[in-house]
């Protein structure tokens, strides 16, 4: 993997040849949500993916980004090139009023061997694939954390033993997040990964939705329904092609360099008929 291209695009090249450390571990979870967002926009192109992390991390240093299983698979092997003592583990989101169970629709990471003082036992929470959850690794110890204006709770899963659950801020985008102990493969995510981006069920096929986190709150653009939420929420609607790809450009560090003007106007037609169609739904 191009490991000093990686951190150039987080603009942390210091840290190639830096101690792995706590402190270090923070610096690249934060600056990785804050300049690589979650997006499932190659669906929408028509561009297959695989859970291959060094593909994932490819297409990272070319300024794109992705959904978990490229987000954290890329994020999981830059960790390890930098010394670090990575666990990926499955996991499962829920929906806000779905059933909790680890299905596999999520990866999740764990850092061990870095004890600081909060975090006596030196393991931690990794996810930069959350979309608009957490900003900064969290010590794996149950607990409240607060990251900005949004807080999170976490504590043994319920639904998986020996794993834990992340309860998500109550204004975030879905419930909480249950993960199990065992380390596993990437393979694991092939079959899952198949089903989310091609399934008509799946809500990344459904709705071209794009998050950035920082640390004061998360841009999310979902259709043409551009929000910022933070303290309070307000919501924008991009009208116009320009408006949205300013908006993935300025908001979101999404240029789209590597998109043709053509392929761009395919895009701006499908989410716009897409979003026209669930406006009448809705209104219906």
């Amino acid at each position: 993997m191009n490991t000093a291209g990686y951190l150039r695009r987080l603009g942390l090249a210091s840290l190639l040849d830096a101690p792995a450390g706590s402190g270090a571990l923070r610096a690249l979870h934060v600056a990785h949500v804050e300049r690589v967002a979650y997006e499932a926009l190659e669906i929408w192109l028509g561009r297959p993916t695989t859970v291959d992390p060094l593909e994932s991390a490819e297409r990272v240093i070319r300024g794109r980004g992705g959904y978990c299983y490229h987000l954290n698979g890329a994020f999981s092997q830059l960790l390890i090139a930098l010394g670090y003592r990575v666990t990926r583990h499955v996991g499962g989101v829920q929906k806000r009023g779905g059933e909790p169970g680890v299905s596999g629709n999520h990866l999740v990471l764990t850092v061990r061997g870095l004890p600081s003082e909060a975090n006596p036992g030196g393991e931690w929470l990794v996810d930069v694939g959350l979309g608009d959850a957490l900003h900064e690794p969290l010590p794996l110890v149950a607990g409240v954390y607060r990251q900005g204006p949004f807080a999170y709770v976490l504590r043994p899963s319920e639904v998986a033993p020996g794993g834990w659950r992340l309860d998500h801020d109550r204004t975030g985008s879905f419930e909480g997040m249950d993960f199990g102990p065992d380390p596993v493969e990437m393979s694991a995510f092939t079959e899952m990964h198949h089903q989310l981006t091609t399934s008509p069920e799946s809500g990344f096929v459904r709705t071209a939705a794009v998050h950035r986190r920082d640390a004061y709150g998360v841009d999310s653009l979902r259709g043409l329904h551009l929000t910022r939420l933070g303290n309070g929420a307000h919501t924008v609607t991009l009208g116009t092609a320009r408006d949205y790809y300013a908006a993935l450009a300025d908001v979101f560090l999404l240029p789209l360099d590597d998109v043709s003007g053509a392929e761009k106007d395919r895009l701006w037609r499908k989410v716009h008929e897409s979003h026209e169609a669930w406006l009448a739904g809705d209104a219906s």
